[in-house]
């Protein structure tokens, strides 16, 4: 496939995108294979980075009947990855050593295996940040557009200021409404692209204190010294943690 041309600083970037899965949710029992209009849900995500099309994209799976749902679909490799894994990012991590260990992708989209409705472009715009060969990390942020996404707990919050660009920098991220005061709210939407380097370096970290005490993995890597980078995006897709959000997204689609 095409490398991704990423602007005169970074030049051409390789990347791989990467969803992990695995059936073993709490408020959600066999997510992924929940039904979507007749379609296992994490058909539907591999479906939708494939339309990407910005390079290969593999399922990292926990379980075997995620790889038997997604192996007839053309273009997406399964592998099967340790179902005790800590988090998404150390399957990610895991998978990656399996399909490229000689890492020919510099660049890895981390897909939540959750966000079936999410927009090919996104992928596109989360590696945008990487221009900056200062940012490790690339992710997006969505307006936030009511109090109650605003104040809901489930939403993480940006702290950042895009000042009329599309591409600024992460200073923090919350489940209060960050930062007080008159002005725009940013929903973080957990879609990353990661610099291989910076992959490894996370992974090799113990899980910080700021990141144990939001639950909210990204301050790992912001206590590490790691730099993310947003990249703006018109609308958060909506993400499905709850039977009530797999509802919502079944009357979308």
């Amino acid at each position: 496939m095409t490398p991704v041309v990423a602007g005169g600083i970074r030049g051409a970037m390789h990347p791989i995108i990467v969803i992990p899965s695995r059936l073993a949710s709490t408020r959600l029992p066999r997510k992924p294979l929940a039904d979507i209009g007749g379609v296992p849900m994490i058909v539907r995500v591999a479906r939708q980075a494939l339309a990407a099309q910005i390079g290969p994209v593999v399922v990292a799976a926990g379980d075997e009947e995620i790889l038997e749902a997604v192996k007839g679909i053309s273009g997406v490799r399964g592998v099967l990855t340790d179902s005790d894994l800590a988090s998404g990012s150390d399957r990610v991590h895991a998978a990656l050593a399996d399909v490229d260990p000689d890492g020919a992708h510099d660049v890895v989209i981390n897909l939540q295996g959750d966000l079936p409705l999410i927009a090919p472009s996104s992928l596109t715009a989360v590696l945008k940040p990487l221009e900056d060969p200062a940012i490790d990390i690339g992710t997006l942020a969505a307006p936030v557009t009511s109090d109650a996404e605003r104040d809901a707990t489930q939403v993480v919050k940006i702290a950042c200021d895009f000042d009329g660009t599309d591409v600024t920098r992460a200073l923090y991220f919350s489940r209060l409404p960050i930062p007080w005061g008159d002005g725009p709210h940013w929903h973080h939407v957990g879609v990353y692209a990661w610099r291989r380097t910076a992959l490894e370096r996370f992974v090799a970290l113990a899980p910080s204190a700021l990141e144990r005490r939001e639950s909210l993995e990204q301050l790992r890597a912001l206590q590490a010294g790691m730099t993310i980078g947003c990249a703006r995006i018109d609308h958060a897709p909506q993400g499905v943690d709850t039977p009530a959000d797999l509802e919502h997204v079944r009357g979308l689609v």
